[in-house]
This record gives structure tokens, C-alpha cells and sequence, in this order.
């Protein structure tokens, strides 16, 4: 998702995105080449709530077995229709495309 003055942060993710789309056609036959594009991951598996959660159409926050979870389903037979796509994981976000905070947006949320 671009924002504000990362242009560097949001060329490179289109970049993996269209050498995913090259990879795949050139070594078609041969492997499956596919890609993810995560979104807000937490490492530390903390417990987000408020805003930061529910902002979230998933209503949370990443984790890697979210990650990881969908590298073992690309790896597997399951998915070997699969190739040339760029996964993007991210609970929905980039389909919001904002996050609380970002450009005096806030996110309140109503109990």
C-alpha cells in the first residue's frame, strides 16, 4: 500500500510483484513462482486492542503463522494450479487503505 513519501518502500513491492508475474511465465514448466506481500505483522505476537484492532476488517493484527500458513499451502499440491501471483495478506487493509493515525485520520472506536 503506498503512502506519503516511501517511494522507495512502494516501488519495491511493485517490483516483486511484477518479477513474481516475469518469474512465473520464464520458468513455467519447471517451478510455480509466486509472492506475498504482508501487511502489519507482529513479530511479538502482542495482543492489540482498540483501534489498532479493530481498524482491522479482520479485526486484529497479523501474525507469522498467518505468513507461514499460507507458504505451506503454496508449497503443497493443493495449490499447484498456482503461479505468478502476488498474495497479499494483510486482513483487508489494503482494501481500507488507511491506517489510524495516518494523515490525522483516526479510527474511533465505539463500544
Amino acid at each position: 500500500m503506498g503512502e506519503n513519501f516511501i517511494w522507495s518502500y512502494t516501488a519495491a513491492k511493485g517490483g516483486i510483484s511484477a518479477l513474481t508475474h516475469a518469474l512465473a511465465v520464464s520458468l513455467a514448466g519447471r517451478v510455480r513462482v509466486n509472492s506475498i506481500s504482508p501487511g502489519w505483522i507482529d513479530t511479538d505476537f502482542t495482543e492489540y486492542t482498540g483501534a489498532d484492532a479493530v481498524q482491522q476488517p479482520v479485526h486484529r493484527v497479523g501474525n507469522p503463522m498467518d505468513i507461514a500458513n499460507m507458504v505451506l499451502f503454496l508449497c503443497s499440491e493443493k495449490a499447484g494450479f498456482i503461479t505468478g501471483e502476488n498474495i497479499c495478506i494483510d486482513g483487508g487493509m489494503t482494501k481500507q487503505m488507511i491506517y489510524h493515525g495516518d494523515c490525522g485520520w483516526r479510527f474511533d472506536v465505539v463500544m
